[in-house]
C-alpha cells in the first residue's frame, strides 16, 4: 500500500465510523415548468456552477426518448399485454394497498404503503394535503431509497396521487433547510443506528422521478416537479460552491473533479470512496438532456468505466466499496444486499439505449455466474469471486437477475432469469420493503414500462 492509500484508509475509516454506521444495508438478516433563477444553496432556483461553466437551465428541456422499449416478458416469454398489465396491477395493488394486520410477519402484512401520515398539528401534511410514507418495516424506519423508488415507480404507472403524496412527506419530514446541508434530504437508518445519513442513491431516484413527473404530468402551484428536480439536482452537484467549501463535513455528492458520485455527502472530507450500485449512469444521461449542463454527460461517460473496472473479471461482481480508481476499499463487504441496485442500474442503461458494450459484459458474466451456481439454488450474497457469504435464496436477487436479462441480450440463459421472475410470488411479510420495491422495479423494466417522458 502506498502512503497516499495508507493515509487515505486512515481518514476513510474515521469517517466510516462516523458517518456510515447508520447506512446500513436493507436486508441484513437474509433490504409549463417554471424554474425561478434566485436564492441560494438549498432553496428553489439556486444558482449553479458547472463544468463548462453552464448554470441550471430555466426550465426543463425535451429529452430525446428511445420510442420504443423493449419488452422481455412479450419477447422472451410471450406473455400478451393484458397478462403483462395484470400482473404489475396486482404488484402495485398488494404493496401499496394491501392488507397489514401489524404481525409484520404473515401474509396479512402485504404493504409497505402507509397512507395520510399527520398529526394535529402539521402544517405541510393535513386532511386536505395527504402525507404518504414507504416503510422499510423489517427496521422499523423510513428511507429515502424506499421513497425515491415508490415515486419512480408510481410516476411510471400514472399513479399521480400516491407520488404527490410521497414528495409531499419527502419534503415535510426529510428536506434539511437550515446548515450546510440545506437542501439535501435525511434518511433514517436502522432503529439501533439513529446516526443521521443523506443517502445518495434515494436523492438520485427523486430527482428522475421529479423529471418524469414534469414530463408526465406537468408541474403545478402544490407540485413543481420541474423545479424540486433541478433544486435538489443542484445541491447534489454544487453544495460546496454554495457553502464556499466543505462545511461540517458536508460536501457535495459528486466530486467536481472525478465526476464521481460519493458515496455520503458528509464524507466529503475524504470522498474518494463510492459503490457500483449508486452508479445511475442512464440517470445522468437524462439528467444531461433535460438541464444542457454538461457536467452530467462526463459523469455518465465515467461512471460506465467505473462499473466495468470494479466488477470482477469473471463472476462480474463488484464489492460493497471502491475508490474512485475502481481498487476495492480495504475490508469492504463483498456483493451483498445492496449491491442489487447494479443490476436495475445496467438494466435501465440497456432499456433506455444510453450503455455501451462494457455494461453488458458485465451483465453476461453475473448472469453465467448465477446460472453457474444453479438458477433455482443460487444463495443472498457472495465474495466478489464468487465464493458463498449468505447462502439463503433472496428473491429481491431473483428479481433484479432477471431484470439485468434486459442488459445482456446474448446471454443464452437470460429466458430463465425472466421466466424465474414471472413466476414469484408478490412479496409479503417483513422483508417485504426491499424485496417489493425490486420486485417492482424489476416489473417495469422487463415489460418495457419504465420509460422517458
Amino acid at each position: 500500500m502506498t502512503l497516499a492509500r495508507a493515509l487515505r484508509s486512515l481518514l476513510l475509516g474515521a469517517a466510516l465510523a462516523s458517518a456510515l454506521s447508520g447506512c446500513s444495508g436493507s436486508l441484513e438478516s437474509l433490504g409549463s415548468d417554471a424554474h425561478d433563477n434566485g436564492g441560494g444553496g438549498g432553496s428553489a432556483g439556486s444558482a449553479a456552477g458547472s463544468a463548462g461553466g453552464a448554470g441550471i437551465p430555466s426550465s426543463l428541456l425535451p429529452v430525446t426518448h428511445p420510442g420504443e422499449y423493449y419488452n422481455a416478458f412479450s419477447s422472451l416469454l410471450g406473455k400478451q399485454p393484458q397478462e403483462i398489465s395484470d400482473k404489475l396491477d396486482a404488484a402495485f395493488t398488494q404493496l401499496f394497498h394491501g392488507k397489514n394486520d401489524g404481525s409484520n410477519n404473515g401474509a396479512n402484512d402485504q404493504s409497505f404503503f402507509y397512507e395520510d401520515q399527520h398529526t394535529a398539528d402539521d402544517v405541510a401534511c393535513n386532511d386536505t394535503r395527504k402525507c404518504s410514507l414507504i416503510s422499510d418495516k423489517l427496521h422499523n424506519d423510513v428511507r429515502t431509497e424506499g421513497l425515491g423508488l415508490g415515486m419512480l415507480i408510481t410516476v411510471e404507472l400514472d399513479h399521480q396521487k400516491e407520488f404527490d403524496e410521497l414528495w409531499r412527506y419527502s419534503k415535510a419530514f426529510r428536506l434539511q433547510t437550515t446548515g450546510p446541508a440545506a437542501g439535501y434530504f435525511d434518511s433514517r437508518c436502522g432503529e439501533d443506528q439513529p446516526t443521521q445519513c443523506f443517502d445518495v442513491y434515494g436523492m438520485q431516484q427523486f430527482v428522475l422521478a421529479l423529471m418524469l413527473a414534469s414530463g408526465r404530468w406537468h408541474s403545478s402551484t402544490d407540485m413543481p416537479y420541474a423545479s424540486d428536480a433541478l433544486t435538489l439536482l443542484d445541491a447534489l452537484q454544487n453544495q460546496e460552491l454554495h457553502n464556499g467549501g466543505v462545511k461540517g463535513g458536508i460536501g457535495s455528492a459528486f466530486s467536481a473533479n472525478d465526476f464521481l458520485v460519493r458515496e455520503e455527502p458528509s464524507l466529503a472530507d475524504a470522498g474518494y470512496t463510492t459503490r457500483s450500485s449508486l452508479q445511475m449512469p442512464a440517470a445522468y444521461w437524462y439528467w444531461a438532456q433535460a438541464t444542457g449542463n454538461p457536467f452530467w454527460n462526463e459523469v455518465a461517460k465515467t461512471s460506465r468505466p467505473f462499473l466495468s473496472a470494479a466488477a470482477d473479471p469473471m463472476t462480474g461482481l463488484s464489492p460493497m466499496r471502491n475508490y474512485f480508481d475502481a481498487t476495492v476499499v480495504e475490508g469492504s463487504p463483498g456483493y451483498t444486499e445492496q449491491g442489487y441496485r447494479t443490476q436495475l442500474n445496467l438494466a435501465l442503461d440497456a432499456l433506455w439505449g444510453s450503455a455501451t458494450a462494457d455494461q453488458a459484459d458485465i451483465a453476461n458474466r453475473m448472469l453465467d455466474f448465477f446460472y453457474s451456481e444453479g438458477i433455482t439454488k443460487y444463495g443472498g450474497s457472495y465474495e466478489t469471486n464468487g465464493k458463498p457469504i449468505e447462502t439463503n435464496r433472496a428473491q429481491a436477487l431473483v428479481s433484479v437477475n432477471g431484470a439485468l436479462a434486459v442488459a445482456a441480450p446474448q446471454n443464452t440463459h437470460r429466458t430463465a432469469f425472466v421466466q424465474a421472475v414471472w413466476d414469484q410470488p408478490i412479496p409479503f411479510g417483513q422483508n417485504r420493503y426491499y424485496e417489493g420495491l425490486m420486485y417492482l422495479m424489476s416489473l417495469l423494466i422487463l415489460s418495457g414500462q419504465l420509460q422517458v417522458y
